[in-house]
């Protein structure tokens, strides 16, 4: 696919949306991301690492407008991309982890919090 289609135009967008997050324009940011996950799913397959991290910008961008509830199945569904793109115990799944358990916090629900904390610490190299 080519032009606005165009997997490169999603990292643009993916850009774009950076930029409007960090002066704190969600309302732009937001249909950016979702414009960005569009046209990556379709070419990409829907169990690509790229797909997971679309879907991780637009989790974090629920939680920083403080909708934790809808960022916690985007988390999950980031994860469960990731495990199938990536295996179980590849070290970027740790970020993805870590950032579930924050929302799962964010959320009171600090007891199913525990379980993604310690398999994302388990990704840490042990320090000797």
């Amino acid at each position: 696919m080519h032009g606005k289609f165009h997997v490169d135009s999603a990292a643009t967008l993916n850009n774009l949306e950076v930029f409007h997050r960090m002066y704190g324009r969600y309302a732009q940011a937001e249909p950016l991301l979702t414009r960005a996950l569009t046209i990556i799913e379709k070419p990409l397959g829907l169990d690509h690492r790229d797909v997971a991290l679309s879907v991780v910008n637009l989790a974090q961008l629920r939680v920083v407008q403080g909708q934790s509830e809808k960022a916690e199945p985007l988390y999950r569904r980031a994860l469960a991309i990731g495990e199938r793109a990536l295996g179980p115990s590849h070290p970027e799944i740790a970020k993805t982890l870590e950032d579930l358990a924050n929302a799962l916090r964010k959320l009171g629900r600090a007891d199913e919090a525990v379980s993604p904390e310690l398999r994302a610490k388990n990704f840490r190299p042990k320090r000797s």
